[in-house]
């Protein structure tokens, strides 16, 4: 039986499956970040060079799905999903996973140490990164039902209140960004100016988790207003 779905008979394969196989790669790459945190609170090195490597390997992973979609999408679409938000929504989805592994390749690096007062916000600083990440997972995850029900109410509602939980997600998380920078603005006198430059980029690197996270349901807003 032929399918029902305008996006198959056009396309012959959804790009949805593989976009959320993107997601899945991008916030297993996040989600990484955990365990190396706690390898670098530990300072067991030999640890936390083995969890990079397996966010790298999940990066690359990640790069090869999004080479796949781009080159799986036809220059043009007559469906109610645009190619070029489909495009964007699989470019914001891999810089998750291209942070995650800027943020264990520094600190690995320089061999970054936590001073102790910051040990445990940043534990609860980097989980509300990785728990955005985990709800545009989950956002993405939706589409195929979306799409299928052919943008009924129920489902457009269920998404709608998904990325409102996202949005949340991303607010707290600005929030405890502005918390641990106001902690480490006290500590500054006791540290090397250079460990204070560097702890202030990985802060912003992880605020950028929860940000691209926010981003992506953001582009998936967009593509359902269409």
């Amino acid at each position: 039986m032929p399918s029902s779905n305008p996006f198959s008979r056009l396309f012959g394969r959804s790009p949805f499956g593989p976009l959320q196989e993107h997601i899945a790669k991008s916030h297993a790459a996040s989600e990484q970040l955990r365990p190396f945190m706690a390898a670098v609170l530990a300072d067991d090195w030999e640890e936390a060079a083995r969890v990079r490597e397996t966010i790298n390997q999940l990066e690359h992973e990640a790069d090869d799905l999004k080479r796949e979609i781009r080159l799986g999408l036809p220059s043009s679409l007559f469906m109610p999903v645009s190619r070029s938000d489909l495009l964007e929504l699989v470019s914001l989805q891999d810089k998750i996973a291209n942070r995650a592994k800027d943020i264990a390749g520094l600190m690995l690096g320089r061999k970054m140490q936590i001073p102790e007062p910051l040990a445990k916000p940043m534990i609860g600083f980097i989980n509300s990164g990785i728990d955005a990440v985990e709800q545009a997972r989950q956002t993405i995850n939706e589409i195929d039902e979306l799409l299928e029900s052919g943008f009924g109410r129920h489902v457009t509602d269920l998404l709608t209140q998904m990325i409102e939980k996202l949005d949340s997600l991303e607010h707290e998380a600005d929030q405890l960004e502005v918390e641990i920078r106001g902690q480490l603005f006290e500590l500054e006198k006791e540290l090397p100016p250079v460990d204070v430059m560097f702890l202030y980029r990985i802060i912003d690197w992880v605020g950028e988790l929860s940000d691209r996270a926010q981003r992506v349901g953001g582009r998936l807003q967009i593509l359902m207003a269409r």
